[in-house]
């Protein structure tokens, strides 16, 4: 049985946006101030201030300035604006952090990957960015611009890309990579790009610093493959989904993160098992030769 950590994912995103709504209710109440009493001297509707206090809705920097002048309560200000900007740094939509075009976002991971000497992924989907060919990263960034509608950069983004995979060759640093044999098949391209990939990772298996762990088909899973994630050294774990990236630095979300890697690192294969089935997958792939009998 595997046990949940308090928070994981989104819902320590609710964790925090309920924590701050329960601090701020309770300076109300301090303040002796009905939600309505507050709400009219804000000349808020009485919805919002109900709003914020449950977690149904994330203040803004003004909403809670307003809040700790009509509370009295001014010296909390900079307290609860620090919870208030670690919500949001935790939680970032997609359309906020494409603002700066996916080429702006692959310098941002940049920054990151400089910092990490230690670097483990976990891809139940997809190809990770620092394994994928530029031809694969392209379709999916093409994709993400269709998606988000986001500027096309995506040229740009590519080449960023294929930079942020020189460090793969550096001695410092170390790679652990974790997919699925789901992740080799997934038509997230065409079927030339796809066999381009696959043959790109089995080349990456004999790169000295990276450790590629593929979890076949008839492999039991020792915990659920219901998401990717990202751990960098043991500070920060990275979750995309549709809608946002959520980046958790809670040290027992870490560890908990870690624990789920160990599981799947635990059943997958590496080396020439890797290989093996790598090219399974890249025979079932190859189309059949018409003259062939």
């Amino acid at each position: 049985m595997i046990l949940r950590p308090r928070s994981s994912g989104s819902a320590g995103v609710e964790e925090a946006r309920s924590a701050l709504g329960q601090r701020l209710r309770e300076l109300r109440r301090h303040a002796n101030l009905r939600g309505k009493e507050l709400a009219e001297s804000l000349s808020w509707q009485p919805s919002k201030v109900s709003k914020i206090e449950n977690g149904k809705q994330t203040p803004t920097d003004d909403d809670i300035q307003a809040w700790t002048r009509a509370t009295g309560t001014e010296h909390e200000t900079a307290a609860l604006l620090a919870s208030l900007h670690t919500l949001e740094v935790q939680h970032a939509e997609w359309q906020r952090i494409l603002k700066v075009g996916l080429a702006g976002h692959q310098l941002e991971l940049s920054e990151q990957d400089a910092k990490t000497r230690l670097y483990r992924s976990f891809e139940p989907a997809v190809v990770p960015g620092l394994l994928q060919t530029a031809e694969y990263a392209r379709a999916l960034f093409s994709r993400a611009v269709t998606m988000h509608k986001v500027p096309n950069d995506v040229n740009e983004a590519v080449a960023r890309r294929m930079q942020r995979q020189e460090m793969l060759y550096r001695p410092d640093k170390a790679f652990h990579f974790i997919i699925t044999e789901g992740t080799l098949r997934n038509r997230v391209c065409s079927v030339d790009v796809l066999l381009g990939q696959l043959d790109r990772l089995v080349s990456l298996t004999s790169l000295r610093n990276v450790r590629l762990g593929v979890i076949a088909y008839e492999t039991e899973f020792l915990a659920d493959p219901r998401h990717s994630f990202m751990l960098y050294n043991s500070d920060l774990v990275r979750v995309e989904t549709y809608s946002a990236e959520l980046n958790l630095r809670q040290p027992h979300e870490i560890e908990f993160y870690g624990g789920i890697f160990e599981r799947h690192a635990a059943v997958a294969s590496y080396g020439a098992s890797a290989r093996g089935i790598i090219n399974r997958a890249i025979r079932d792939l190859t189309p059949a030769d018409p003259g062939a009998h």
